[in-house]
């Protein structure tokens, strides 16, 4: 089992919230082995699998470092961070079938230890534990989730359909990213908002924010997907590049018209099944500017999520809210420089 510790060099900022940011995911981790727990073992087990993988826990993070706005204390905050994470776990299971992953976070995917039909109704399993926890919070983070939900499954949608005809492919990857990743990313930090009581206000500033770093946090995650090894990122390199799956980079490179990319292009338009087309098509790809291009997207996507938090300082006056600020904006930053 992994121990979470806070991602992206929060250590630098404020002692007494990042003390209590780690306390908040220490606690959201041991919420989290509770939820999983069934009546039948062997449920318990597939739906601990991911759990004890460990991971970045970025959501929950954005939920625990939201409730600064309100208070920081207040019993529902922990379990919204919980609500938040297990559906964010249900569609890792489903993401993983879907793509025929064979690793995630380093360790065998539910879908090839189990095989895909157990892997979808684990991820079933964990959606209704993520639901009967939301209910508990009241009426507004029972819909939240649902509709936050709604918006998953519609930007999976889009991406299995791809763009309409006349649709620019960029364009629409970007939409497909902010429903299928930017959603939930912004109902965690909308969700910290409202468990802790913060001021209604708040809670949109804190989805406007979530929504937008949550873009950048996946597209900086499809370039570590292309430039990382199996060790760094816990999965395959070029998962998404075998599979057929137009990230960003790839649509940049195929929309290109540089003479010494022909081969390149030729290679991203055809099977990639093959592991001497596959990893020749991921060299070239790596060296293309098409990654640099990708790069400035992360940037520009990271740096629209800091200028959202503008308002808070008048919204929320004071230590604790001005600390919860500088640790959402230096996360901004770090999103944009990770490498795994």
């Amino acid at each position: 089992m992994t121990e979470p510790t806070l991602p992206f060099g929060l250590e630098a900022v404020d002692p007494d919230l990042v003390a209590a940011l780690q306390a908040g995911l220490d606690e959201v981790e041991k919420a989290l082995r509770v939820a999983v727990e069934s009546d039948y073992p062997f449920v318990t087990e597939t739906s601990r699998h991911l759990v004890d993988a460990g991971g970045k826990r970025f959501r929950p993070l954005l939920a625990l470092a939201a409730s600064h706005y309100g208070d920081a204390a207040a019993w529902g905050n922990v379990s919204g961070a919980v609500v938040a994470e297990l559906t964010h776990l249900a569609t890792l299971y489903h993401d993983d079938v879907m793509d025929a992953a064979e690793l995630r976070r380093g360790a065998e995917s539910a879908n090839a230890k189990w095989g895909n039909t157990v892997a979808i109704l684990t991820g079933d399993f964990l959606f209704a534990r993520a639901a009967d926890i939301a209910a508990d919070l009241g009426a507004e983070v029972v819909r939240l989730q649902a509709r936050t939900f709604e918006r998953l499954c519609t930007g999976q949608i889009r991406e299995t359909v791809g763009p309409e005809s006349g649709e620019d492919a960029v364009a629409h990857h970007l939409s497909v990213l902010a429903d299928k990743t930017g959603s939930l990313i912004a109902a965690s930090a909308r969700m910290g908002a409202m468990t802790s009581g913060a001021p209604a206000e708040v809670a949109r500033v804190m989805s406007e924010y979530g929504e937008r770093i949550g873009v950048a946090f996946q597209l900086s995650d499809d370039i570590i997907d292309i430039t990382s090894d199996a060790t760094e990122s816990g999965k395959v390199p070029g998962t998404d590049l075998r599979e057929g799956v137009r990230t960003l980079p790839v649509l940049l490179a195929l929309a290109g018209t540089d003479p010494h990319e022909v081969r390149l292009r030729e290679l991203l338009l055809a099977s990639l099944d093959d592991d001497a087309r596959h990893g020749e098509a991921l060299a070239l790809l790596r060296r293309s500017p098409a990654m640099s291009h990708a790069r400035d997207e992360v940037g520009r996507w990271a740096q629209a999520a800091r200028e959202q938090l503008a308002p808070l300082s008048d919204l929320v006056p004071g230590p604790q809210a001005e600390a919860a600020t500088h640790a959402l904006s230096c996360l901004c930053d770090a999103v944009v420089t990770r490498t795994a």
